[in-house]
């Protein structure tokens, strides 16, 4: 068995059967293959940023580590072709020093571009789906790269067609992005409200969400954690109205279709859970939507804690929270939701 704690950023102790570094597509082939040959299930990593190990892995680990970028152009757009192993942000850093500017709103968002699609990411009201030309995709049983567009991706909030469709046997391997060269701020979220849209440029842009993101969430490089360990819910019209009656300052956005989008850290927060504590993990005392590895958690330590907030959201609020973090059991990905439950 192999330690999965530098693979993931929750460094929680895990292990693995076998876990291989992957640079290549060829090498990623041969790889999936063996381990099916020995009846083995297989797990693709990125950088680890968006999981929680609940049991050790009896498979093998595949890491994305598939580099590259390319830049072409025409009189209206840049294209960017990113292979999946490039890390999001220094994509996002990079771009910016091009001169290239629409990713400034998802700085500092953890994790590699190959999983970009997968939870179609997002922050300060941009989300990957709004940048995305295109996402190939290996298809391990026909040994076979295909691309789909980004309408056959099937974005949605925090999820895509490679949580469905494509989650078993499949794996992005470079996303294509389209970015205007007339570029529009946008601001429509915290404190990019607070900016001069006449003036602003993307580096400010840029600045202010590292600023922010900085302030309010843990380095996992010195904090073990995953990002925001929940999703943002959405509810009726009718339960928020319920709600905004009760609490008339509670955050909201409106979404389609009637629904309304709550501020899952405002939820937690208000039940006064910032920085509690179960054995060696806890609810970040800055960002209540972040659940940190205090140096000595368990992953039972993390399950455990992710119900009680769970369970004290919904006694206050009547609201369900579903982790945004996939859990990882022995065999492969388990329902994270029904394993807090």
């Amino acid at each position: 068995m192999q330690s999965l704690v530098n693979y993931h950023t929750f460094a929680i102790p895990a292990q693995a059967k076998t876990v291989l570094e992957i640079t290549a597509v060829e090498q990623l082939k041969q790889a999936w293959a063996q381990a099916k040959l020995a009846n083995e299930p297989v797990l693709l990593l990125g950088e680890g940023s968006n999981v929680l190990f609940v049991k050790d892995f009896q498979g093998t680990v595949l890491v994305n580590r598939l580099k590259g970028i390319e830049h072409t152009q025409d009189s209206d757009f840049h294209y960017l072709h990113v292979n999946g192993g490039e890390n999001w942000h220094n994509l996002v850093a990079w771009s910016l020093n091009q001169g290239i500017y629409g990713l400034e709103n998802l700085a500092l968002i953890p994790g590699c571009a190959g999983s970009a699609p997968v939870q179609n990411i997002g922050a300060y009201g941009v989300e990957f789906k709004d940048v995305c030309d295109y996402v190939d995709v290996l298809d391990f049983q026909k040994g076979e790269v295909f691309r789909l567009s980004a309408s056959e991706c099937q974005f949605a909030y925090r999820t895509s067609v490679f949580k469905h469709k494509y989650a078993a046997d499949f794996m992005v391997v470079a996303v294509g992005l389209k970015l205007a060269k007339a570029w529009q701020p946008v601001l429509k979220y915290g404190s990019l409200a607070n900016l001069d849209q006449s003036a602003v440029s993307a580096q400010q842009v840029f600045d202010e969400v590292c600023a922010v993101r900085r302030a309010k969430l843990p380095d996992p490089k010195q904090t073990g954690n995953a990002g925001s360990f929940f999703k943002n819910p959405v509810v009726t019209q009718r339960q928020f109205q319920d709600l905004q009656s009760e609490y008339p300052n509670i955050p909201h956005f409106p979404q389609e279709e009637g629904f309304v989008k709550l501020a899952a850290g405002w939820l937690i927060d208000r039940c006064g859970l910032k920085g509690y504590q179960i054995g060696g993990a806890a609810v970040h005392t800055q960002q209540a939507l972040v659940l940190v590895n205090m140096g000595n958690a368990t992953s039972s330590d993390v399950v455990e804690l992710a119900h009680h907030v769970r369970q004290a959201v919904a006694a206050k609020f009547d609201v369900y929270l579903s982790p945004e973090v996939r859990f990882i059991g022995e065999l492969g990905e388990v329902n994270a939701e029904n394993t807090i439950s």
